[in-house]
């Protein structure tokens, strides 16, 4: 194939000052930021967004949320995003993937388990919410429940009771979080002393009423500190106790069960 262009050389009469072309300067800009445009558009398309939503399991404490209130010491970065923890669908890990949050799959680390019954309540906290495929809930290779999200955004918690009556005692819960327009999910392991949480009902010796020992209310730390509770509202700079420990509001909002101030550390800072 041959291309023939043709173009016109303006060579300037002597004692002429050159005009330049205005038309093709214009058309040259035009090009230029037709270019400009649809290469940001590109790389637009290539940069991976995370999910605009993170969550974890509140409680019983996840091994994130133990990291996050210090129970469990040496965590890294996974103190400060306990939420944070979100890789590929399918994945077994605790980390979900993420070498920032190997520790969680440390098995050596000596991670607490909590004594519960055979009938577990799971608290979910979510910073920020997404709409959502599914939760599920695996012991080993074994999921033990699912609760499907209807594609829908979830409340500011969510709960889901399991029957773990199968799994009798020390057990390694991954409770899995499933965003539904996005192929990513959010990750949290639990270790439960399943059918350690019941008491058996003492038989009764007496029939007297006991004397109720009267309520007092704790002492605040410091002068305008308060004891925290669900369903305050609370404002940046506020400080409540939670626990013995002196936590500062980091941003406004109204606490709900679950967002107890040692597992919600990107609304209370410890101090």
């Amino acid at each position: 194939m041959v291309v023939t262009t043709d173009f016109t050389l303006d060579i300037p009469r002597a004692g002429r000052t050159p005009v330049p072309d205005s038309k093709e300067s214009a058309m040259r800009r035009r090009v230029m930021l037709a270019l400009a445009t649809v290469a940001a558009v590109l790389a637009s398309l290539f940069v991976a967004a995370p999910a605009s939503a993170h969550g974890y399991v509140s409680a019983p404490p996840s091994r994130q949320a133990l990291c996050a209130s210090g129970v469990v010491a040496g965590c890294g970065d996974i103190v400060y995003e306990p939420q944070s923890v979100e890789g590929p669908k399918g994945l077994t890990s605790c980390s979900g993937g993420n070498a920032r949050f190997a520790v969680l799959d440390d098995e050596s680390k000596g991670w607490p388990a909590t004594s519960v019954g055979t009938s577990v309540t799971f608290n979910w906290v979510f910073t920020a919410r997404h709409a959502t495929a599914s939760f599920e809930y695996w012991i080993g290779s074994t999921r033990v429940a699912s609760f499907d999200g209807g594609g829908k955004q979830p409340g500011q918690t969510v709960t889901h009771t399991v029957d773990l009556s199968r799994f009798p005692g020390r057990q390694k819960v991954l409770a899995v979080w499933n965003i539904s327009d996005t192929v990513n999910a959010f990750y949290s392991c639990i270790d439960l002393q399943v059918g350690g949480g019941s008491t058996p009902t003492p038989t009764p010796t007496a029939t007297a009423t006991p004397t109720p020992t009267p309520t007092v209310s704790p002492t605040p730390t410091t002068p305008g500190d308060t004891t925290w509770a669900a369903n305050v509202a609370y404002a940046v700079g506020s400080t409540v106790t939670y626990g013995g420990v002196t936590y500062r509001c980091r941003q406004a909002h109204t606490s709900l069960p679950g967002w107890e101030p040692p597992y919600v550390p990107a609304l209370w800072a410890r101090l």
